[in-house]
């Protein structure tokens, strides 16, 4: 078993890549229930769901960085609308020896990855507490909306001829 390993070399102490959730919070939260208590205790269709995601990165230092979900979601029945809720979650991660061509793929979709389930349960909680029944957004794919992205900012590359800035905020 020993011999397997022989021809690869062990990282020095200290310098393997490393991330780390530091902590997590609540930047922004807002919720409106504009016909209350009209809203919740009539009946109806099914309502209407526009719900949509976007991803900031901010650096703090040299080794943490602030990931931000901005989620953004209103149930409208007809014409009215029964809710509107904004949510700004996010959470700081420690990164080390992370290679410069990894850390963005890294920020914009391991990252939002490990924080999403927190941020969907606060959603859940507060439009339930609010009289309607938990919204459970289905589980986001951070590594298609990341492809996306990059195609969108190769293509406008290219169109503009420009070098633009990576983008921090991921269309939904």
């Amino acid at each position: 078993m020993a011999d397997e390993n022989q021809g690869a070399a062990a990282p020095e102490p200290g310098t393997a890549p490393s991330m780390n959730l530091v902590g997590q919070y609540v930047r922004d939260l807002s919720f409106e229930n504009p016909g209350a208590p009209g809203s919740i205790m009539a009946g109806g269709g099914n309502p209407a769901f526009n719900v949509s995601i976007s991803v900031g990165v901010k650096k703090q230092s040299d080794e943490l960085y602030a990931v931000e979900l901005n989620l953004k979601a209103k149930a409208n029945r007809e014409e009215t609308l029964l809710f509107n809720v904004e949510l700004v979650y996010g959470g700081v991660f420690r990164l080390k020896n992370i290679p410069e061509a990894q850390l963005s793929g890294l920020l914009m979709v391991e990252c939002p990855r490990l924080i999403f389930p927190f941020a969907r349960q606060v959603l859940a909680n507060v439009t339930q507490q609010g009289g309607f029944p938990p919204l459970m957004m289905e589980p986001v794919d951070f590594m298609a909306i990341y492809r996306q992205n990059l195609a969108a900012l190769a293509a406008k590359q290219q169109e503009g001829g420009a070098a633009a800035a990576p983008a921090t905020d991921l269309p939904n």
